[in-house]
This record gives C-alpha cells, sequence and structure tokens, in this order.
C-alpha cells in the first residue's frame, strides 16, 4: 500500500511540474532594479539609466528621486531570455516619471531600459531646441541598447532579437526617427507660424539651434516595435514616415492641451505606412500618461496630477499596461520558457 501512495505522490508532483512550466502561464514575477552608466555618445560624457527586470527576489519598494518605486536594486534576475524595451521621456522630464508602467512591464517578463537624455531631462536643460538634442536622442537610445546587451548582470537574460522602444511625447520623436522615420524641420517652421502660441513646440520659433552640424537622423535595425504616447510627431510627413514599417501602438488624449492631437498623433495615425493600434482617450490630456500621482505628489505638482473630471488615470493604467503587455508579446515575442520553468521551480513545485 506505501509504494502505491509513493507511485501516486510522484504523478502528482509531476502533473503540476507540467502545468506550471506550460507555455502560455503568467508568471509571478516581482522586480528589480539596476543602474547602467555608459558613455554618451554626442560627448563622450558619462549618462544613466535604470533597467527593471523580472526578478525572483523578495520585492521591497524603493526611494527614487521622489518617486515610490516597486523594485529592488539588484535583486535576483529571474532565468530566462527577455524582450528588450527601452523607455525615452519627453522634454525636460523624468522617465521616473512613467515607473508604473516600466515596473509592471517588468513583472510580465520585459526587461525596460528607462534612459535619462543628457540635456534634456528634469535636471538639465542644456540642449533643449537643439539640433544635437533632436538627432542626438535616437542615438543616444541605440547606445543604451549596446551597453544594456553587454551588461553582466543583464546581458545573459535579454533577447538581442526582440528590442521594442516606448516614447512618451518628445521620447515619441526619438523612437520614431530610431524606427527609420526622417523629421522635415521645415514642417515644424510651417507649424510655429501657424500655431506661435505653442510654446512647447515652438519656444525657439520653429527655428532649431544648430549646434552641431555632423550629425543626421540615425535608425536602429535592432528596433523591431514601438509604443509612443501623446507623442511629438509634427516634423513627420507622409514621405519621411515612408521608412517605419514595423509594428506601432499608438495613444493620446483628445484633451491634450500640450501637444496637439490634430497635427500629430492623428496626423501620424493616417500617415504611418503600416495603420496603427491608435487609441484617443476620451478626455485625456497630456500628463495622463504619467503614473498616478501620490498625495504628496498632488499637492507638489498638480498641473502634471489633475485630470479632467471624468478622467479616471488609475483605470487608463491599468488598460494601458494590459494592452503594452499584449502588444510587445504580440510583436516581438514573449519572454523564454525557461523563465518559467524557473518561477515554478522557485514556488517548490
Amino acid at each position: 500500500m506505501s509504494r502505491l501512495w509513493a507511485l501516486l505522490l510522484i504523478c502528482l508532483l509531476g502533473s503540476l511540474n507540467s502545468v506550471h512550466a506550460a507555455p502560455g502561464l503568467t508568471p509571478h514575477w516581482s522586480v528589480g532594479y539596476h543602474s547602467l552608466s555608459f558613455l554618451d555618445p554626442l560627448d563622450l560624457q558619462p549618462m544613466s539609466a535604470i533597467a527593471f527586470y523580472p526578478s525572483t527576489g523578495i520585492e521591497h519598494p524603493s526611494l527614487l528621486e521622489g518617486y515610490q518605486i516597486q523594485a529592488t536594486q539588484d535583486a535576483r534576475v529571474a532565468i530566462g531570455r527577455f524582450p528588450l524595451l527601452m523607455l525615452s521621456h519627453g522634454n525636460t522630464g523624468t522617465p521616473l516619471a512613467l515607473h508604473d508602467l516600466a515596473t509592471a512591464l517588468a513583472r510580465k517578463g520585459f526587461v525596460v531600459v528607462a534612459v535619462i537624455h543628457p540635456g534634456d531631462n528634469s535636471k538639465d536643460h542644456s540642449r533643449l531646441g537643439t539640433l544635437s538634442n533632436l538627432y542626438g536622442r535616437p542615438i543616444q537610445i541605440s547606445e543604451a541598447i549596446t551597453a544594456t546587451l553587454a551588461d553582466p548582470l543583464l546581458a545573459p537574460f535579454v533577447n538581442p532579437g526582440q528590442v521594442g522602444v516606448i516614447g512618451y511625447s518628445a521620447g515619441g520623436e526619438t523612437a520614431l526617427i530610431l524606427s527609420g522615420a526622417t523629421p522635415d524641420l521645415d514642417r515644424l517652421r510651417r507649424y510655429c507660424l501657424e500655431r506661435p502660441e505653442d510654446r512647447d513646440a515652438c519656444n525657439t520659433q520653429g527655428e532649431l539651434i544648430v549646434d552641431r552640424d555632423d550629425l543626421q537622423p540615425v535608425a536602429d535595425p535592432r528596433v523591431h516595435a514601438l509604443m509612443l504616447m501623446a507623442p511629438l510627431s509634427l516634423k513627420f510627413g507622409r514621405h519621411t514616415l515612408a521608412g517605419v514599417h514595423v509594428p506601432v501602438l499608438l495613444y493620446s488624449g483628445d484633451g491634450d492641451k500640450l501637444v496637439a492631437v490634430d497635427k500629430n498623433a492623428a496626423a501620424l495615425a493616417r500617415k504611418l505606412p503600416v495603420a496603427p493600434d491608435f487609441k484617443l482617450l476620451a478626455g485625456a490630456g497630456h500628463f495622463v500618461f504619467m503614473a498616478p500621482c501620490s498625495a504628496e505628489q498632488r499637492l507638489a505638482m498638480a498641473a502634471l496630477c489633475t485630470d479632467a473630471d471624468g478622467v479616471d488615470r488609475e483605470d487608463i493604467h491599468r488598460n494601458l499596461i494590459s494592452e503594452a503587455a499584449a502588444f510587445f508579446s504580440r510583436t516581438l515575442g514573449k519572454p523564454s520558457r525557461a523563465g518559467l520553468q524557473t518561477v515554478s521551480e522557485e514556488h517548490g513545485s
């Protein structure tokens, strides 16, 4: 009888193992974060990025630049080969403003590298409105891809054939250049003649400062999918978008008063060679794509945290995260099965 019970127990454990390792099951990873440092290709000065990744370690919240992040520094990386997503923030912004998207995608099996663009971030505006910023940002993202694929902690767990870019606001312009778009500076001049009141796009009256004459738009063939949120894309016409042949998930709010929807996201949706999955959010403004604010943040930066009546930022982000994960899984591929097996083993099956 004892032999029979032993046999039944072995069969039961074996069946549990097969269920946990089966493709398609969603693993329950925690999130780690890792600081990257590499040289800015524009001036060979140090620049940085923060990588969020799937972990099997115990998760502890971390405070980064005033943001409460659900991730643990240098936690154990889950074994597997994960798609790589590069995150490019808006003008004078920080990628940590989108921390909930980055950590949620890491929890679902992506390595998300949030790049801090030198000269165009919340602490340094020195390249704002310059040609080197327009053409330099995509080159910086490319350098960050290379740095991630060479990083001793992350490189063994990243699939170099599965790279996507997430671009918010000016980061959308960066992402489009990386996928083969070419900015048309005459379009910016014409736009600023029509809408000089647009202080964000026309802070230099439609004329970019030519601080470098040796830079050109450079695409990166490693990039295979784009997610764009409220993208600054008015510099692109149909012919200058002809080289973009990657799938695009596109979001904008019809209440955006900073980046005009008609000249940016809506026009982009019509002109891309491959029709994007375009989602226009009713009533939403430009800052709705930033993570829902804490009580302290709502007091300190009300303009960035306050949405129009009837706009539920938390609900928008739940949908955004779910749709982004499905989009990148479909267009880039899911994490390797090895990652699923490791999670199963960590849970004692």
